[in-house]
């Protein structure tokens, strides 16, 4: 398993903890650029939330270069990318709103359809906004030929769930099980069926449908006995139900199974109390600005 792909399913299934899914809710926008490495957010963090006026302002007279850049060069990826940046800066220092970053995003997103995290985080601007159906066709526009991308499936999934049609959430994440077969004989691995079973049961439980929920990951299990993934999964959700005894052996496969840098993770999450916690699991994350 590669860990980028990896790292935010298993940030999903540690937060079986708290098991309220059913409010689950899209990371914002700013989220999805915090570990991106610039100078400008350098400062910024290191001033905290209240930036300077002069750092405002070097920011706006950076949009404003951008904008006077593809006045003359609509499509310059190096200006989009670089308004897109500044633009997502300010709204972290509450100036601007989202709708300035949908343009940008659009457009990078139809000039490298092959990037879907544009897409996502354009489908994830869109559903702030509102614009729910928007964020639905931006999704869509990502699983038509990547049915299996798990962040623009994750997302999907996320938004359905937040419109109450769990029942559409569950037909998605089962219909793409049923064409991993044909999809991964077309381009191998391109759908990770783990990833997308332990997503089903994770759905399936927020709907409080534990044997349905636990069923899946058994298949899982199965299907993939190395894989700690669904092994974690089960035992979150046996612990959340307050069978520690049966949970306790699976933790301990799941982080006998996982790549050491899980393990601390799977350890304080098997330790940690029940008590369910307010927050709700977020939608992957972006680790860093596309290039």
């Amino acid at each position: 398993m590669s860990q980028p792909r990896n790292r935010w399913i298993v940030q999903l299934i540690l937060a079986l903890a708290v098991l309220v899914f059913v409010g689950i809710s899209v990371l914002p926008i700013i989220g999805a650029f915090n570990n991106t490495p610039s100078t400008n957010q350098n400062n910024a963090s290191t001033t905290g939330s209240l930036a300077s006026a002069d750092q405002k302002s070097k920011l706006q007279d950076e949009v404003r270069g951008y904008e006077l850049v593809l006045q003359r060069e609509p499509e310059n990826q190096t200006a989009l990318k670089g308004l897109l940046q500044a633009r997502l800066q300010l709204l972290s220092l509450k100036q601007g709103d989202i709708q300035g970053v949908i343009e940008p995003l659009e457009k990078l997103a139809k000039l490298n359809p092959d990037r879907t995290e544009y897409g996502v985080l354009l489908a994830q601007a869109k559903q702030q906004i509102g614009d729910k159906e928007g964020a639905a066709q931006a999704y869509r526009s990502i699983l038509d030929t990547k049915p299996g991308d798990l962040k623009a499936l994750q997302g999907m999934v996320a938004l359905l769930i937040d419109q109450k049609r769990p029942e559409a959430a569950i037909g998605l994440l089962q219909e793409t099980l049923s064409n991993a077969g044909q999809a991964n004989t077309i381009q191998p691995g391109s759908v990770d069926t783990v990833a997308v079973q332990v997503l089903l049961g994770t759905v399936q439980a927020s709907q409080k449908r534990y044997p349905q929920a636990i069923s899946v990951y058994d298949q899982a299990i199965k299907q993939a006995p190395k894989d700690f993934r669904p092994v974690l999964a089960k035992a979150m959700l046996l612990k959340e139900q307050g069978k520690i005894d049966q949970a306790k052996p699976l933790f301990d496969s799941a982080s006998a199974l996982a790549p050491a840098q899980y393990k601390d993770e799977i350890n304080k999450a098997a330790a940690a109390s029940s008590t369910p916690s307010p927050a709700a699991p977020s939608a992957p994350s972006i680790e860093s600005t596309p290039k």
